[in-house]
């Protein structure tokens, strides 16, 4: 049997970095310090709204656990509240608008070099 990078990991929240973010506030459950040996990052995120930006490489999952509001995608509005959950392909615009605390599963991450704001000169990350 090949043995894989990935470990088990056991993280509570309000013992995990806390950053602000585009959105708010979030809880790097599982994040950069953890890259190579878990398979997605996870961010406990309490947002007040979310400017509209993308990610190239990483898929995003939203999961609704307090609030509720509207998630823009591709400029679409969604309501959303607890329980909801919202898919981002790699490449879809997306942002908030209400106050929310949301799960955030990047897959691969969520990572700073893949943040592209659509309103913002073409080129790299924000």
């Amino acid at each position: 049997m090949t043995e894989s990078p990935l470990r088990m990991l056991v993280r509570h929240e309000g013992e995990a970095p806390r950053e602000q973010s585009t959105g708010g506030w979030r809880d790097r459950l599982l994040s950069r310090e953890d890259a190579g040996r878990v398979a997605a990052w996870a961010h406990a995120v309490d947002i007040d709204g979310a400017r509209e930006h993308y990610h190239r490489r990483s898929t995003e999952l939203y999961y609704v656990l307090d609030g509720d509001g509207v998630v823009l995608l591709d400029g679409v509005a969604h309501p959303v509240r607890p329980g909801s959950l919202v898919h981002i392909p790699p490449g879809v615009v997306h942002g908030a608008r209400g106050r929310m605390r949301l799960l955030v599963v990047g897959v691969p991450d969520i990572a700073d070099d893949d943040l592209y704001f659509p309103d913002a000169a073409a080129g790299g990350p924000a």
